[in-house]
């Protein structure tokens, strides 16, 4: 299992509950290489975001905006959101089958399904080049 480095200090707010993994155990979609099991997929169309094992598993705090589409997320800034903590790490942006990203948000783009246009669905901080976080209780796995 791969961990990301320490994230930036979240905003205080209360303790949120686990992540239900689109409503299963993250040990249930992590193979024993920290890969993901099952292909991920957009909650809102079904399209597919990344293949079995393209991914792996990393447990990091990031602020995400509320789940809308590209253009409002673009525009808005990152003050209403949810901490997401576990995510599929992808190291090569072809390695997804079907993502789109916003416009800068700072030093930011946020994913998003290219298809409908839900999210974000993940983050991608310019700064470096090579991390590509979607998080898990953002998308849908089968």
């Amino acid at each position: 299992m791969e961990a990301a480095a320490p994230p930036p200090s979240a905003p205080s707010s209360p303790p949120s509950p686990p992540p239900t993994a689109a409503a299963q155990g993250s040990a249930e979609l992590v193979c024993a290489q920290g890969r993901n099991l099952k292909a991920v997929l957009c909650q809102r169309c079904g399209s597919r975001v990344l293949l079995p094992g393209a991914a792996t598993f990393a447990r990091r705090e990031l602020l995400l905006p509320v789940m809308r589409k590209k253009a409002a997320a673009a525009t808005g800034g990152v003050g209403d959101g949810d901490v997401v903590r576990e995510h599929w790490l992808v190291h090569d942006m072809f390695s997804f089958e079907n993502v789109g990203f916003t416009r800068d948000v700072g030093n930011v783009k946020f994913l998003v399904c290219a298809d409908c246009e839900a999210g974000p669905i993940g983050w991608h901080c310019l700064d470096d080049k090579d991390s590509f976080y979607v998080a898990l209780e953002r998308v849908a796995h089968e």
